[in-house]
């Protein structure tokens, strides 16, 4: 039998780093919404498991066993053929691998926190949607009500790796972000080219964006896509996404 599912991203509105744990996993404490931006995962049960990439976004996306789809199926021991349409930036901060997983998960028919976390820190969140406090290190979900909005998502031609941002954060001595996010200036130490990207898009519109998570994805409140299609032209990728509720 084969199934299809959406992968839906999630935005960090807010995240503060509240400290470091004896085995150097970072605590924090975020507010998560998902998106109605979504890769889809077309799953069959297989002997072994195998994934294929397509989409926009297919570039960079591993395919061997450090796929986290793939250790997915590993730890479930449901091994599976997967085709990923990658909609969701790849090392964008808007946890498209994490969300892969989860749906990997809930195809499998587990639903449980305990294994999201043995996955990654994002999991827990991506298995679960809507809109949430998450603490510790991103395995305590807590559910908020949900509010309907509109934010408009820019994705310059960077990648950044969410475990170099964190080593930064450490090196840094664990700077405060100047916004909601405490791993901005960790991520613009490790990517400098995000400043100018933050520098365009407040030209733009006028607002000071927010970094997605570790980066590299700025984002503004409402629909701003008209102010800043002239970003499109400079490489980047620019999106009206809504919030949705739980999936």
């Amino acid at each position: 039998m084969t199934t299809t599912i959406a992968a839906h991203a999630k935005l960090t509105l807010s995240l503060a780093v509240v400290g470091v744990r004896s085995d150097g996993y970072h605590l924090i404490d975020a507010e998560m919404v998902g998106l109605d931006l979504a890769d889809e995962l077309t799953l069959t049960d297989a002997d072994a498991t195998s994934i294929t990439v397509t989409g926009p976004y297919a570039s960079g996306v591993p395919t061997d066993h450090t796929n986290l789809c793939a250790k997915a199926t590993t730890l479930l021991g449901r091994p599976a053929r997967i085709v990923i349409d990658k909609r969701i930036p790849h090392g964008g901060g808007l946890g498209g691998g994490s969300t892969d997983a989860a749906a990997v998960m809930r195809w499998a028919g587990i639903d449980t926190t305990e294994v999201a976390v043995r996955l990654g820190a994002d999991v827990a969140f991506c298995l679960h949607g809507g809109r949430a406090r998450v603490t510790g290190i991103g395995e305590t979900i807590e559910p908020l009500p949900y509010i309907e909005r509109v934010v408009t998502l820019v994705v310059p031609p960077l990648h950044v790796s969410t475990p170099l941002v964190y080593r930064a954060w450490d090196a840094l001595g664990g700077p405060t972000g100047e916004g909601p996010n405490d791993l901005e200036p960790a991520a613009l130490h490790v990517e400098p080219r995000l400043e100018h990207w933050k520098s365009r898009i407040a030209d733009c519109t006028g607002i000071s964006p927010t970094l997605a998570g570790s980066g590299a994805t700025w984002f503004v409140e409402g629909q701003r896509d008209d102010a800043l299609a002239e970003l499109i032209d400079e490489g980047a990728a620019v999106r009206v996404a809504r919030t949705i509720e739980r999936w």
